[in-house]
């Protein structure tokens, strides 16, 4: 009995000489107001304007078809009227497929650059707990609600949003974050 409250005395002693630290952010703020989201977001807002604008190119090319048909209907044969018609169906059936198949790559490419910028926060936040001696920082949002309380001296999201835009460049990633890592420590 003696040895076990030797050996529970020493491990209190060794954790009490190295304390836990733990901090929190708030996810979503931090993608909100990151600038490598922002700019993923322009690009992708110029990518599907110039997606939307192919695509109402060829449906006001195709639109045009439709009236010119409808306007010469009455002087087609029957098999003519049939046969353009059958044309015009296969066209509006591709233009379809092309604008599904363009939403889907816009989708996937969010989705992409969206890990893109989870990896990029993720691995900044890593080497900013280590930098700053965290032994944890807890993400939490709106939605996931994994931090219900924390005392607001703890939550670093604020710095850690000056920290990772002062490391960003579009050209190189955050490879230079580590300058701008060290902050005062909360505790």
């Amino acid at each position: 009995m003696k040895k076990l409250l030797v050996v529970f005395s020493v491990f209190f002693l060794l954790a009490s000489c190295n304390p836990i630290k733990i901090t929190y952010v708030d996810i979503e703020e931090i993608i909100k107001e990151y600038e490598g989201s922002k700019e993923a977001e322009k690009e992708m807002k110029a990518e599907s304007e110039k997606i939307a604008a192919e695509l109402d190119q060829l449906a006001m090319s195709f639109q045009q078809k439709v009236q010119e048909y409808q306007s010469n209907s009455k002087d087609l044969s029957d098999t003519a009227k049939r046969e353009k018609e059958q044309v015009l169906m296969q066209e509006q059936q591709m233009i379809q497929q092309r604008q599904q198949m363009a939403q889907q790559q816009v989708q996937a490419e969010g989705q992409k650059m969206m890990e893109k910028i989870n990896k990029e926060i993720e691995t900044f936040l890593s080497e900013y707990a280590k930098t700053n001696g965290y032994s944890y920082i807890l993400g939490t949002s709106n939605q996931t609600k994994s931090v219900y309380y924390g005392d607001a001296s703890l939550n670093i999201t604020e710095a850690v949003i000056t920290a990772l835009n002062e490391g960003y460049n579009p050209e190189k990633e955050v490879d230079n974050a580590e300058e701008v890592l060290k902050e005062e420590p909360v505790n």
